[in-house]
């Protein structure tokens, strides 16, 4: 195989101009580990359970009096359910829970709602202290959905009895389940809010659901869609918290972390000076939110490439974290100031400062791992090889120790120690690593974005390497992955299939090729614009591939669209240019011999008509 020339055979594994040194906050931050309890969320405005009274107004009657009557068997059954009511409202304790509920069970018809309230209480309870029995909350969401749902009638209670079934869903990671039982959840919620319907303020218990909405599209790989919720989720929050609170500053950096995760530092720069501003105005310029907002902010601003501008904020962020002893937090931010400046160039300083990092590290921590990593990729930059080899081998042996207790973050960091074996041209290495984080990731649902990108990579390198039958699958793979994670027209979804277009070609089969790079075109003329120097090199792609079936009035329709974009380009790219007007012309001259072999072909039977006609009549 001819070694690949187009540079977009890097797919996601060229990096992407946003992607290139970026400090490691920018792992998707998870939300909440638990985010069931409704009532932690706002406890001063979470609607309690409307659990209905039994008590009579004869009973209360009787309480009154100081010798009261004997008590009829009907009246005694009422009064035992009342003061089981009462004690099992009044518990607090897991065990006075438990116990209180199994006596108010045995007391209480299957199909009365209190029972089904109860059920509800229950569950939540188990939610909210990070109960490990998933399967036992489940019973219990189940039994009080069964209960409250039986007239079909839109509640707050349906809707929490919704949520608490589908938080225990997630956590035995049956996503599909979660969702479905989410979306209704949110459905009748919307319906209470237009409606106007509901006693109780419903907008804790709606952002419960939008949460949780946003873990599981997440752990789907969703994560366009999770945003939506994480957006609503926002709204609810500044619609209850004081515009200047504490909470509401963390709000906006959740979501502008969020964003960051998915690349799209545009829309997260906005949200976290927006946290900053609360939490500078609230808490004052050397608080701890005032330092996790400017770390971020050098993330940010790094996926932007102001490199400079990163480092500020990362330098303010570890002035204030230090000040306040927080001493694991300080190195991580001193670990993205090294990748800053490797950003910038600035290779020996960087070393310096992660050579101060590994002192403060213990030998066998996941972050000494992460500093040799960096130290490798200073090393890479200057060329030194062996050096940065040695490094990676340091990492790779404190990471293979940590495999089984943080599968996730091990996969992670073999993928960025394999971009570096790449680019000292260790390409077996880096394939053996990558399909070893990919192991990894298989065993994890909620890792399903990272898998579409460690099989682009993989695919890429077999592409790149010769290998090509082998590429195919895992690059088709990837396609699917990352179009159900960022949606079908995120720019990595494009390289993919360009590359796909690629290796198509390698197989000699051009009419497959023309439909990956057709589609790759599409996409990044929306997500890169038709102008960008990738999209015009996919369009030289289709013109080439359409050329090789011999489709040469579409070859000359995308050839003349390559030449004009790269005339937009002005002076910059007069090379290009140049050599894309010299494929127009040799396509031009393919279509002129076409066409008059087409012509001669079509004379032939014409001449050889003409000549039979004659020799018969000469017969006669």
């Amino acid at each position: 195989m001819r070694r690949a020339s187009s540079r977009l055979l890097s797919v996601l594994t060229k990096p992407h101009p946003h992607t290139r040194n970026l400090p490691k906050l920018l792992s998707p931050k998870p939300l909440p580990s638990n985010p069931s309890p409704i009532s932690n969320l706002f406890p001063k405005t979470h609607p309690p359970i409307p659990f209905p009274r039994c008590r009579s107004r004869f009973l209360q009657t009787l309480s009154e009096d100081a010798s009261p009557p004997p008590l009829s068997s009907r009246q005694r059954k009422l009064k035992e359910k009342s003061d089981l009511e009462e004690a099992f409202e009044s518990a607090t304790t897991t065990d006075d829970i438990l116990a209180s509920f199994e006596a108010l069970e045995s007391a209480l018809d299957e199909s009365d709602k209190r029972l089904g309230l109860a059920c509800l209480k229950v569950g939540q309870h188990l939610d909210s202290i990070g109960s490990e029995d998933h399967e036992n909350i489940l019973g219990f969401g189940l039994r009080a959905l069964k209960i409250l749902d039986k007239d079909g009638e839109s509640s707050i209670s349906v809707a929490m009895a919704l949520h608490l079934v589908g938080s225990a869903s997630y956590n035995l990671k049956r996503f599909n389940d979660s969702l479905g039982f989410l979306n209704r959840a949110n459905r009748i919620l919307g319906k209470l809010e237009r409606d106007g319907s509901s006693e109780f303020d419903i907008r804790p218990v709606s952002h419960a659901v939008q949460i949780l909405l946003a873990n599981t599209k997440t752990a789907m790989g969703r994560r366009e869609e999770a945003l939506l919720n994480l957006r609503r989720c926002l709204e609810l929050k500044e619609s209850i918290l004081e515009p200047d609170s504490r909470e509401l500053g963390v709000a906006y950096r959740d979501l502008a972390e969020a964003y960051a995760a998915v690349l799209n530092f545009k829309e997260a720069l906005p949200l976290c000076l927006k946290a900053l501003e609360i939490h500078g105005a609230q808490l004052g310029q050397n608080s701890v939110e005032v330092a996790h907002d400017r770390r971020l902010l050098g993330v940010i601003y790094t996926g932007l490439e102001e490199h400079e501008r990163a480092l500020e904020q990362n330098d303010l962020s570890q002035k204030i974290l230090k000040n306040w002893g927080m001493g694991s937090d300080l190195l991580n931010a001193e670990l993205d100031a090294a990748n800053i400046q490797i950003a910038l160039g600035k290779y020996d300083e960087a070393i310096n400062t992660l050579k101060g990092v590994i002192q403060q590290t213990d030998k066998e921590s996941e972050t000494r791992a992460l500093v040799f990593v960096s130290m490798a990729k200073a090393l890479c930059n200057q060329e030194k090889f062996a050096d940065a080899k040695r490094c990676l081998e340091i990492s790779c042996g404190i990471l293979e120790e940590k495999e089984l207790v943080s599968p996730d973050y091990v996969a992670e960091a073999y993928v960025e120690i394999s971009t570096l074996y790449e680019t000292m041209n260790e390409f077996g290495t880096a394939i053996s690593l990558l399909k070893r984080s990919l192991a990894m990731i298989e065993r994890i649902p909620q890792e399903q974005h990272m898998e579409g990108n460690v099989s682009a990579k993989i695919g890429w390198l077999l592409l790149l390497t010769g290998k090509v039958e082998q590429a195919v699958p895992y690059m088709e793979s990837a396609a699917e992955r990352l179009k159900e994670s960022f949606g079908p027209k995120h720019f990595g979804v494009g390289y993919i299939y360009n590359n796909l277009g690629a290796a198509y070609m390698e197989m000699e089969r051009p009419q497959t090729a023309a439909q990956m790079f057709a589609l790759a075109k599409d996409i990044m003329e929306v997500s890169l614009g038709p102008h960008h120097t990738d999209t015009i090199e996919t369009c030289q792609s289709l013109a080439n591939a359409y050329s090789a079936m011999g489709s040469y009035a579409l070859a000359l329709e995308f050839q003349q669209q390559t030449v004009d974009a790269w005339a937009n380009h002005g002076l910059s790219a007069k090379d290009e240019l140049r050599e894309a007007t010299r494929l127009l012309e040799q396509i031009k001259k393919k279509a002129f011999e076409s066409m008059s072999n087409a012509v001669s072909q079509e004379a032939l039977p014409l001449s050889h008509g003409s000549d039979a006609v004659p020799s018969k009549l000469e017969q006669h």
